[in-house]
């Protein structure tokens, strides 16, 4: 069976690689000309997206490419001290098994991994997508395919193709990553300024040459196109002024910046994902909300789970969508649910909550890791939500 992929980022790659494993004949297209090298923020991956990655092989790659953030230091408008916190601590509390890593090197070890086996085009995007499955393209010729998948993100063409205007919500928030200089984020921690209704902070890792800087702050919708970067760096420069003179530092980069990205915290709330021959995937079908629903870990399952169930209805497309849907809708649910949770945790909207933050994650980040495991396991916040997904196994399973 021919199958084509819109997006070349995370999900696509990892849902190409199982699809080429099981005998499928797979495509890529990226609108990008070339594999994105944006300067993407770091992502977590927890256990049942670990074990997915260990399972492709590339484990090790992975591996060689962490962050290595593993201690954070916060300072809180109008405190002089900073608050220390071992980040090592709060990850095992969260998951048994997680890695930290820039999304640009998790996404190049993915597409390493299936570029041998796989049609990638690049630089071209789908027009059309036909009940028969003709796919008119912005600039190759139409070519017949018997799925089309979308894995190509929270602002999906293939989404907008297939199912038109689809439900979201706004969380509240918007977030904005910003390259700067090495000298603004010390190697293995994660400088933080925080005040009430607003985030910012800045880190590297030993492998790279910049660094990055990260924002976070609460607001009502705003005004501006999203193609509109001076309106939306002005935005920014509004919410963050007078925070603390190293955010100013980093603001002031901004200009000078190789790469920009800003937007809305946005959670897509379709609870089907699938239309006759065509289906989404990752953040196309389910993004939670950027960085703060495990959105990369989601679609990292998703993929697998796509490719499994297609497998195991011996492809038959209609069958295969429903049973994936099946699988991953109540572990999307609660990435929604804990996407709200994380948004208001992390971006405190009164001063107690500012200070509920500092002092309970360093109270939690000084626990014996055993211990602070055994509370995340009590809470009902679904704080160890990933890891309760249970990875099936397809790998007894070919295509006909």
């Amino acid at each position: 069976m021919k199958v084509l992929v819109s997006g070349a980022s995370i999900a696509g790659p990892v849902l190409a690689y199982w699809l080429v494993r099981y005998g499928f004949d797979v495509t890529v297209v990226e609108r990008s000309p070339v594999l994105r090298k944006t300067g993407g923020h770091a992502i977590d991956l927890f256990r049942p997206a670990m074990d997915i990655t260990e399972k492709m092989g590339v484990l090790p790659e992975v591996e060689k490419r962490i962050t290595g953030t593993d201690r954070l230091r916060l300072y809180r408008r109008g405190v002089v001290k900073p608050v220390k916190i071992n980040l090592g601590n709060i990850y095992q509390a969260a998951s048994d098994r997680h890695v930290e890593i820039m999304r640009d090197d998790l996404s190049e070890i993915y597409y390493d991994a299936t570029v041998k086996d796989v049609e990638y085009i690049f630089g071209d995007s789908i027009t059309g997508i036909s009940d028969d499955g003709k796919v008119i393209f912005e600039n190759s010729a139409p070519r017949t395919f018997d799925i089309v998948v979308g894995a190509d993100g929270l602002h999906s063409n293939v989404r907008k193709l297939t199912f038109g205007q689809t439900a979201s919500e706004f969380i509240g928030a918007y977030l904005a990553v910003v390259t700067v200089p090495k000298e603004f984020g010390p190697d293995g921690e994660f400088m933080n300024y925080l005040d009430v209704g607003r985030m910012a902070g800045a880190y590297s890792a030993t492998h790279m040459d910049d660094a990055r800087a990260i924002f976070l702050f609460r607001s009502e919708p705003l005004d501006y196109h999203y193609r509109d970067v001076p309106r939306q760096q002005e935005l920014l420069k509004q919410a963050f002024q007078g925070l603390h003179p190293e955010v100013n530092r980093l603001l002031a980069q901004i200009e000078h910046s190789p790469a920009f990205y800003f937007d809305s915290i946005t959670q897509l709330k379709q609870d089907t994902w699938s239309r006759g021959r065509v289906t989404l995937v990752g953040d196309a079908g389910y993004c939670p909300g950027p960085a703060v629903g495990g959105s990369t870990s989601l679609a990292v399952v998703g993929a697998y789970v796509l490719a499994g169930e297609l497998v195991a209805a011996g492809g038959d497309y209609e069958r295969g969508f429903a049973a994936y849907e099946r699988e991953m809708i109540e572990y999307v649910r609660n990435s929604r649910k804990l996407a709200h949770l994380a948004a208001k945790t992390l971006i405190p909207a009164t001063p107690f909550g500012l200070w509920a933050l500092a002092n309970v994650s360093r109270v939690i980040s000084a626990l014996p890791p055993s211990i602070s495991r055994a509370l995340a396991k009590l809470s009902k916040s679904g704080t160890r939500m990933h890891d309760t997904f249970v990875v099936k196994n397809y790998d007894h399973l070919r295509t006909a």
